[in-house]
């Protein structure tokens, strides 16, 4: 994702790209792994380096650990970031809302850069306060680390709020009684259930079943290759300095 994300900005020419950062390949020459389409830059080791290069948005694809301690840093020192790392949890969140509340920077946190997958997540919306039941299988390469992802995270969220919103109210409980293998029915995110698919070949994917009587409507996006995030990531690279404070989810961006 990070030698993506560099060649889609070196591509552009409304943003340049001025610094990389990587604490696992410190010294390497960016050129060396991204091609000469990008510019001549050292990967440097701290993200220091953002404020010595006079950077002004930070795009942050790491892990939960770093970004935890990465989100309040971009705040500190007044460096707008696009964050696309899974696993934060909503009092990671929270801690992220307080930080920009209080500084020049603002933040937009993304599980899903693929404006696809924010098209889905919508059209579940308008299809949860009117369906009766539903179920979440998110479909990941085999070296994703965490499970669910967090795009199926937030499409179970947004399903239920939207439900909540028009009055509808909870699906029905799961009438499962006897569970023969432990994790059959996969985990539960405000009652509607997520299962994760991990194999080799995918990229990612998620399909989004919902139940009624005598139908069903499947909702399904699948992202082939890691170029389908960047039109998103770009989106938010030009809109956050204009969006003040933190920004969840791509489809705020998006208008919806």
């Amino acid at each position: 994702m990070g030698r993506q994300v560099c060649e889609a900005i070196a591509a552009t020419q409304d943003l340049e790209l001025v610094a990389v950062v990587d604490p696992a390949e410190p010294g390497q020459q960016l050129r060396a792994f991204a091609g000469p389409v990008v510019p001549d830059l050292t990967v440097m080791r701290d993200v220091a380096a953002l404020v010595d290069a006079g950077a002004q948005v930070a795009v942050d694809f790491t892990h939960a650990a770093a970004a935890r301690t990465q989100l309040p840093w971009y705040a500190a020192h007044g460096v707008h970031a696009v964050v696309g790392t899974t696993g934060l949890t909503e009092d990671d969140l929270a801690a992220a809302r307080s930080a920009f509340s209080d500084s020049p920077a603002n933040a937009v946190v993304a599980a899903n850069f693929a404006i696809g997958a924010a098209l889905l997540v919508r059209f579940c919306e308008l299809a949860a306060p009117v369906m009766d039941g539903v179920e979440v299988i998110e479909l990941h390469h085999d070296e994703k680390r965490d499970a669910p992802s967090g795009t199926a995270m937030h499409t179970a969220e947004r399903i239920a709020e939207a439900r909540a919103a028009a009055g509808a109210g909870p699906f029905r409980d799961d009438p499962t009684t006897e569970v023969v293998l432990e994790g059959a029915r996969g985990g539960a995110i405000a009652g509607i259930h997520v299962h994760s698919v991990r194999l080799p070949g995918m990229v990612a994917h998620e399909e989004v079943i919902f139940g009624a009587l005598g139908q069903s409507l499947t909702l399904r996006h699948d992202a082939y290759d890691r170029r389908s995030f960047m039109p998103g990531v770009l989106l938010a690279v030009r809109l956050v300095p204009d969006r003040p404070g933190l920004t969840i989810g791509l489809g705020p961006l998006l208008g919806f």
